[in-house]
Parts: structure tokens; sequence; C-alpha cells
């Protein structure tokens, strides 16, 4: 008799209808020879300073660093009852060998050994390393499992992890805290996270802009521009000297230039393109696709790696052939090119695991019962499956140069030689999400076929007036990065949006209406944005003025455990009650800038993702 543990249930129940374990016993599954059972995710935590010394129960910046000698860890107290069930498994006489089926990863790794190391288990352990839950991927690894000691530097690094976030988050959230003398969270990743989003802001705000113009001129409806003129006066004689007269063309350069298609995804470069193209946070795409990936329907999506394995050769060109017929990327009667298979192949670039790739469930998949999410995330790793395996896209560009006056004017145009690859992303931008061509935007980027020495006469001159622009701002994509960088800081915790109703508005028109009033009551919230909480702050006066605190073009982001109890408004404390439409149930944490007044004060806890985003109009 075997016992295997996955990280969850629904992956348990995947591999216990394998291995033929059926029959349901009270937290976990038996077969005639096995045992499956199941954790909760992180059933178990390092626990808190106080644990350690009562002393630190009271936050003394004399008391730091806080560096425990030998490492405790306890069980969280909503997953004892799943802990004993797993205890009293792996201590049973009845078991020969326990089977480590949880996540193949770093976290899977340390999901295990805490539940191990807590239960005083000395019984032998296998890995189950798989990158798929089909059937056949499950069954193969089975029959192949691995050594539990091949992966354990895997676990120290799990550990490693870990701790620092501990000693990041303890020790210098108590000192920040109890220096300033109010609640400021600092963890390993949040806090340069959040320098990297203050440093931009600033940018931004520092930024003084300046007026500028263009020249034009309309050479037979090529545009030919000389740009940046910052004295008004200049750029107006050379208009006007312009304006009628004939213009040469002085230069022609024709350069053919390739562009290689992009690699398989890792996680990462799937949470970029989901947010890009569908506004989802890096939380949103990571459950969403470990939902696709409990669904047999995508592989392992923790994953580093871009590359296939040199053995999958042939399972890539039947899940590409697969997304043809599933998709009809091209239509139903055009034959798809054979995917190159070998430019994504590379042995020595997987470690762990291969790049996400849908699997061939996908044959047998139901699209329209998917959740809409799931649907768009298996639709974005199918199509960047092909793109990854199509032709390099080819394109001449021409660049001329054109005298007029005795000035230069510059355009650029080209002409697309081989679509390739870039074919496929026109499926992100037609109503059909087919891969077909763009005659208009094609119009749009051509140029016309010129000569050096070709003249053009009469031709006119336009002034343009522009002006220079901050660091890219945060607009609407770059808000939903933030709201994803803030997500990734705390943790994988969903972010809420506060600011003013008249700064959500722009983002949220129900603000204003009165059905939102059931959702504050229901929910806590106004509503969503691309899943994030939208919550309206009460709009304050500065103390002794009729001046807001707050920015109308100012958003707050923030992702963590807390309730805030406290907001102190320049020294004078306030204690928000009563009223759900301007306290609600906050299940997040709030941590605002001084630069508003105000500050917060939380509950206790870390681990917190913070935010700010500036409309630029």
């Amino acid at each position: 008799m075997y016992l295997v543990i996955a990280e969850k249930p629904s992956v348990s129940r995947a591999i216990a209808e394998v291995i033929g374990a059926q029959e349901r016993e009270d937290g976990y599954l038996r077969g005639t020879d096995c045992m499956v059972s199941w954790c909760f995710g992180h059933l178990a935590e390092y626990v808190s300073p106080d644990v350690y010394d009562e002393k630190f129960s009271q936050w003394r910046y004399e008391d730091l660093p806080i560096i425990p000698k030998d490492w405790k860890v306890t069980v969280s107290e909503d997953k004892k009852d799943q802990f004993y069930i797993l205890k009293r498994l792996l201590n049973s006489p009845e078991i020969e060998y326990v089977v480590n089926a949880c996540d193949a990863g770093r976290e899977g790794e340390l999901i295990f050994k805490h539940v191990y190391d807590l239960s005083g288990s000395k019984k032998p352990v296998k890995r189950l390393w798989i990158s798929s839950l089909e059937d056949s991927a499950i069954l193969d690894g089975m029959q192949h499992l691995r050594s539990a000691e091949e992966y354990r530097h895997l676990a120290e690094a799990a550990v490693c992890r870990s701790q620092a976030d501990w000693l990041v988050g303890m020790n210098a959230t108590r000192a920040y805290t109890t220096k300033y003398f109010k609640k400021l969270t600092v963890g390993r990743v949040q806090t340069p996270t959040l320098a990297m989003l203050v440093e931009r802001a600033g940018q931004i705000s520092n930024f003084q802009k300046e007026k500028y113009f263009n020249v034009e001129l309309d050479c037979d409806g090529i545009p030919a521009v000389k740009p940046k003129i910052f004295d008004p006066d200049e750029a107006e004689q050379l208009r006007s000297r312009c304006h009628g007269n004939e213009a040469i063309v002085t230069a022609v350069k024709e350069t053919e230039k390739k562009v290689k298609a992009p690699k398989l995804y890792d996680l990462t470069t799937l949470q970029r393109e989901a947010n890009r193209i569908y506004g989802m946070t890096a939380k949103q795409t990571l459950d969403t696709a470990q939902s696709l990936y409990e669904k047999k329907l995508i592989t392992y999506p923790r994953t580093d790696s871009q590359y296939l394995t040199e053995d999958m050769e042939q399972t890539a060109r039947n899940v590409v052939r697969q997304i043809y017929e599933k998709y009809q990327l091209t239509g139903p009667f055009d034959q798809p090119e054979q995917p190159d298979v070998k430019k994504v192949m590379n042995n020595s670039k997987v470690t762990d695991h291969h790049a996400i790739i849908p699997t061939m469930e996908l044959a047998s998949c139901h699209l329209d019962e998917l959740k809409s999410w799931e649907e768009k995330i298996l639709f974005l790793i199918a199509v960047h499956t092909v793109m990854a395996m199509s032709k390099d896209h080819i394109y001449q560009e021409t660049e001329i140069e054109v005298e007029c006056q005795g000035e230069i004017f510059k355009a650029k145009g080209k002409i697309v030689l081989q679509d390739g690859w870039k074919l496929f992303e026109n499926c992100f931008k037609n109503k059909d999400r087919m891969a077909i061509v763009d005659p208009d935007q094609e119009m749009k980027e051509r140029m016309p076929k010129v000569t050096q020495g070709q003249t053009f006469y009469a031709v006119a001159a336009e002034k343009t007036e522009h002006f220079t622009s901050p660091p890219k701002p945060y607009s609407e994509d770059t808000l939903l990065d933030t709201i994803a960088h803030v997500e990734a800081a705390a943790g994988g915790k969903t972010a809420t949006i506060s600011g003013t109703k008249a700064g959500l508005r722009r983002i949220a028109p129900s603000v204003q209406g009165r059905d939102s009033q059931s959702d504050i009551y229901n929910n806590g919230y106004y509503g969503k944005y691309y899943g994030s909480n939208v919550l309206a702050t009460p709009q304050r006066h500065k103390i002794g003025t009729t001046d807001f605190v707050f920015d109308d073009k100012t958003l707050n982001i923030v992702a963590g455990d807390d309730k805030p109890i406290k907001v102190v408004y320049e020294g004078v404390s306030t204690i928000i009650l009563g009223n759900p439409t301007e306290n609600a149930d906050l299940t997040y944490e709030y941590l605002y800038g001084e630069k508003y007044g105000i500050g917060i004060v939380l509950s206790g806890g870390a681990n917190t993702g913070i935010g700010r985003y500036t409309f630029t109009n």
C-alpha cells in the first residue's frame, strides 16, 4: 500500500482516477493498493515572532533584528483537520512508501516538506514529476517515479525563499513602523516594486513639458517630416519657404528586415501578454492557467522555460494540428503550413518543466463550457503556440530623404514580403478571431516607389504643434500592469482600487449610479475592474481649509490581508465607522502616502502590495 499526496483536491481526484483509488474516505480516496490524499495549498507556515519570545508581542526597535535559531512551523488553524488526516496516513502501518504529487515546482516541494516534517513520518518518499494532468502523463509518471532526493535542493531553495520573506517582512516592517510611528509594511519583493512605481510617479509629476513644432511636406501622398523645431518663428519660416516649392529625393534606402517568431510561453510572458491583450492581472492569469492545467487542457503553467524537449517533436506537431482544427485560424478551406517544430526544441533550456502549450485534450474540449477567462487564456496559448512555430516575418523598409529649400525632410514606410508569424496577431484584432491580413493597415504602412533625384512639384507644407511627453504615463494599460505588480508583491492576493468617486468614474462609471449601492451593501465595494474590487474613498477637507485631501486623478492600488481600523488625517484621528457606503467591508489594507497628509493604522500582518496610479489628463 502506498500513499499519494497532491497539492489540492482537484489534482488528487485526477490522479486517483488513473491509479484506481475510487473509494471515498474522510479526507482521502482509497484503492486496492493505494491511498490518495491532498493538502489545501500551504497547510503550514512559519510562526510569528511572539511565539519565539513573548517580548516580541510588543514592537520595539531595540529588539531587532529577530533571527530565529531554529525555525518553527505551525499548521494554519483552518487547515488542521486535513493535516491530522495526513499525519495519520503518513504514519499508518499500512503505508510502505509515500508519493509526493504536489505541483512539480519549488512551492510544491515546500508544501510537501512542511507536512511531511511536521507529521514525524519516516516513510520512504518518491516523487511524481509531470507537466500535464492528462491521463497518459499521470500513468507514465506513476510508472516512472523519481527519487525525492533529486529534488532536495529545490526544496531547500523554497525554504530559503520563504525564510527570506519572513526575515525582511518581520524585521523591516517593525523597524520602519517603530521609527516613523505608523504602520509601514516592507517586503522583499513589494518594496522594490513600490520604489519603482514611486520613481516613475516622481518623473511624471516633476516633468516640465515643452512645446515644439513639426513641419510636414505632402510629397504626392508621402508625408516627409522635419521634426522637433522648438522655435515657433523658425518653424513658421520653414513652412512658408517650402510651401508651393519643389522637393527633391536625395536618398533612398531600402532594407530587408526579418523578425523572428516569439518563443513559446513561460509563465511570465503569458502573464504579460494576458495583461496587454485582455487586461488580466498576473494573479488572474495564473489562477486561470492553473484551472486549465487541472482540466488537463494545458501543460504545467509554473515554468520558466520557453522551449520543449527534443523528444516532444511529434507531440508538438499533433498539438498544432489540433489547434488548427479546433479554432480554424486560417479558415476551413486553407491548408495550414507545416510547423517548424525544431526551432522550439532545446533540451539544455528545459530544467524542471517545458514551455506552456495546449494538450491533446483540446480535441474533446467544449469551449462554450469554459469560463470566459479560461477560454481566452486557452485561445491565447493556442495561437501563441502556432506563432512560435511559424515562419519569420519579413518586410522591406524604405527610408527616403527629401530636400526642400536647403532643409532635409524624412519619410519611412514598409512593404510586407512574408507575413509569417505576424499574421496570427490579427486573431486578436478582428471579431472572427482569424489570421487574416488587414488591407487598410497594409496600405497605411506602404511606401510608394520613389527614386533618387525624383522631384515633387508645388508641395504643400504644414506646421503642426506638439508637446514633449513625460516617461510613459500610467495609462489604462499601465494601470493594469501596476495592479499586476501590486498583486505579485502581495504574494498573489487580489488588489483593490481605491479613489474618490470622481476618480473612479474614469474606470468604473457605475460608481455614480444608484445600482452601485447594492454592490456596497452586498460585497463592500463598487463592482469590479478587470477582476479588482473598486472602492470609493470618502473625500475630506484638509484641517483648517476647504481644500480636498484626495486628488481626483489618483488611484491607490493595494493588495493584502489586513483590515484598516483607523485613518489619520494630518495628525487628527478619525475612526471610520457606521455608514457602509463610506466604510464598507474593507478586507484589504490601504497605505496612503504622506503627500495626502493621511496614514492608515492597520490590524497587523505583512506581505502587502502597494501602488499608485495617476491619470495624465
